[in-house]
């Protein structure tokens, strides 16, 4: 029999397959609203949130995707909605009804999901709701979006309308206007899967496995999307995902087999692993119990735990028992150069909590160059695309440590690219580098060493 349609513009005795449908839709609103009206970061709420949990891989996967493109383009979004209701600011006051409405938006407008798919299940989610009396509302505004949609969107300045106002007046003043507005840009598009791999020796049997690309800097890269989990060599330990960019730290130590390398703020362990597969003995040191128990985990699954030492503590005060001529701090930051896959970080970050962050990766710096012998060196690195978390706090550590030497990083250092590195021998990556094979997350790293005193 065939379905036919209400007033609403609904398909009437729901099949299996619109039950799936509307279930993964569901969750997506859940997650939305948490990350959006209860600031909480998206990771954490998939991990946390039954309704996710419950779907299949298919609907899982599906539903990241449309909180992932709802968050990255909810600027492009919230103005076609507002350009497309009689009132605008109609919907705004009335939080649930507004991402329902932006879920919609993001499939109709960003995921070339069917017309007919996302408004109906819109209005679906508004009954699920209990907001029976918004379902023509919803309809109503996502018809005007299916037919000016188009013509609205072409008129707008999309790296201007999806960065936060404050976001983007910082990177205007640490690096112009054009380069803000690539940067902004940049963060648009959905970042690739980069692996590293535990035996650098079998990268090119793993390329071929994974069906994945080599990257200047000794990662394998692939399309995003899938099953993690379900690759070959993941279950067996053989390799890790992890950003080209935040591969690169651990790499400029040189030869560390068999010495010592305190990894300060380690969890979830990525660098960690990095360390231990380099053949270093590892004490991994990060404030978090349940962060410590993750990292945990993924060195069995490695199978590298027996080469980390842990310890549950504060980077800014604890000290190993003797000096150690390595130590790798990757400090607390505000995460904005992760954008392309974090793009939730736009919407719980604020400038109240770069500031805050300043001061907690001022201590911990000061505290990893401490436990440095003579002659040791540190690698200082953030995920933060403000200077003020990088160039900044370098430049007043240097000027502040007589016996503190910047060791400038060279292009044969990070797969003979010389793009990132700055006049004074740091790396400052942007998400448009390498924008050819997919572009990098941002980046700071600055090497330095401990003279003799």
């Amino acid at each position: 029999m065939t379905n036919t349609l209400d007033e609403h513009g609904l398909y009437g005795d729901p099949n299996p397959e619109s039950v799936e449908m509307l279930s993964g839709r569901a969750a997506a609103l859940e997650l939305l609203c948490k990350v959006l009206n209860q600031k909480q970061a998206l990771d954490v709420t998939l991990e946390k949130n039954e309704a996710f949990q419950a779907l299949s891989s298919r609907d899982k996967a599906f539903c990241r995707m449309i909180v992932s493109t709802t968050l990255r383009r909810l600027g492009q979004i919230d103005d076609l909605i507002q350009k497309c209701e009689e009132r605008p600011g109609s919907s705004s006051s009335n939080m649930m009804l507004q991402n329902i409405l932006r879920l919609g938006v993001a499939q109709i407008m960003f995921m070339h999901v069917a017309d007919h798919a996302a408004v109906d299940t819109a209005v679906r989610l508004a009954d699920g709701a209990g907001m029976d009396r918004h379902k023509g509302f919803v309809n109503g505004i996502l018809r005007n979006v299916t037919r000016n949609g188009g013509q609205l969107l072409g008129r707008q300045d999309p790296a201007r309308l999806n960065t936060p106002e404050w976001l983007l007046k910082t990177w205007i003043a640490d690096y112009g206007l054009k380069t803000a507005a690539e940067i902004a840009q940049a963060n648009l598009g959905e970042a690739p899967l980069d692996i590293t791999i535990k035996d650098q020796s079998s990268m090119n049997f793993w390329g071929n496995a994974l069906q994945a690309s080599s990257f200047p800097t000794g990662s394998l890269r692939k399309p995003s999307g899938g099953n993690v989990t379900a690759l070959e060599g993941f279950d067996d330990g053989m390799w890790w995902v992890q950003d080209a960019s935040a591969a690169i730290p651990a790499q400029l130590f040189g030869d560390i087999e068999g010495k010592t390398v305190v990894d300060l703020c380690a969890a979830p362990g990525g660098k960690t692993a990095q360390l231990a597969a380099m053949g270093a003995k590892v004490i991994a040191v990060d404030r978090s119990a349940q962060r410590m128990k993750r990292l945990n985990e993924n060195l069995e699954r490695l199978r590298l735990q027996d080469n980390v030492e842990c310890y549950i503590a504060d980077g800014a005060e604890w000290r190993p028992k003797n000096p150690v001529p390595f130590v790798l701090c990757d400090a607390p930051c505000s995460a904005t150069g992760t954008l392309r896959r974090h793009p939730d970080v736009a919407h719980l970050k604020s400038q109240k909590d770069i500031d805050s962050l300043i001061e907690v990766q001022r201590r911990i710096l000061r505290n990893a160059f401490e436990m440095l012998e003579p002659g040791g060196v540190l690698v200082y690195c953030t995920c933060s695309l403000q200077k003020a978390e990088g160039e900044d706090q370098i430049t007043r550590f240097i000027q502040e440590t007589p016996n503190a030497i910047r060791l400038a990083i060279q292009p044969e250092d990070i797969g003979d690219m010389s793009e990132p590195i700055t006049e004074h021998g740091d790396l400052r990556i942007l998400p448009f580098m390498q924008a050819a094979s997919g572009g990098m997350d941002g980046f700071y790293v600055a090497r330095i060493k401990k003279a003799a005193s």
